[in-house]
């Protein structure tokens, strides 16, 4: 099989609220030259990002501003180069909506050992944080392999 160039990133989460508007912020900042979006399975359409999220990520240097969530559908889906969804039952039901992107769909934490970035809506300030801990981190993970790709 042949290695296929990533040009494009699709994040996705629940509501696109919380998880896949920071990890999409996060990406844009360390991967310059992609063109990242997000979406969620059940998107919340045209929310701006959870209050604690904007709070937590904007406490890290990471503005949420101008976010409006959208709901993930099969055409969406398959404009993207990649798909990271934040846990398993988000890739059963990329699978089941749209069964030809599967293969271009992982885990955000798939470089984690395959980690679920759990949801942290209406939880703990805490919570928030760690979530931004491990898309962090998770990111940092995606940039560099993917950055290898161009070199």
């Amino acid at each position: 099989m042949a290695a296929v160039m990533v040009h494009s990133i699709l994040v996705v989460c629940t509501g696109n609220i919380c998880r896949s508007p920071i990890g999409e912020r996060l990406l844009r900042q360390q991967m310059p030259g992609f063109t990242v979006a997000s979406a969620g399975v059940s998107g919340l359409v045209g929310h701006p990002a959870d209050a604690r999220a904007q709070e937590v990520a904007a406490s890290h240097g990471i503005s949420l501003d101008g976010h409006v969530a959208r709901k993930l559908t099969p055409q969406l889906m398959r404009e993207y180069d990649l798909i990271l969804a934040m846990e398993p039952d988000h890739l059963n039901h990329i699978s089941a909506i749209a069964p030809e992107v599967r293969g271009k769909s992982l885990l955000f934490g798939q470089w984690l050992q395959k980690r679920e970035i759990p949801d942290p809506y209406c939880k703990s300030h805490d919570a928030y944080e760690y979530v931004f801990e491990l898309l962090g981190r998770a990111s940092q993970e995606w940039a560099q392999r993917l950055s290898h790709q161009r070199n």
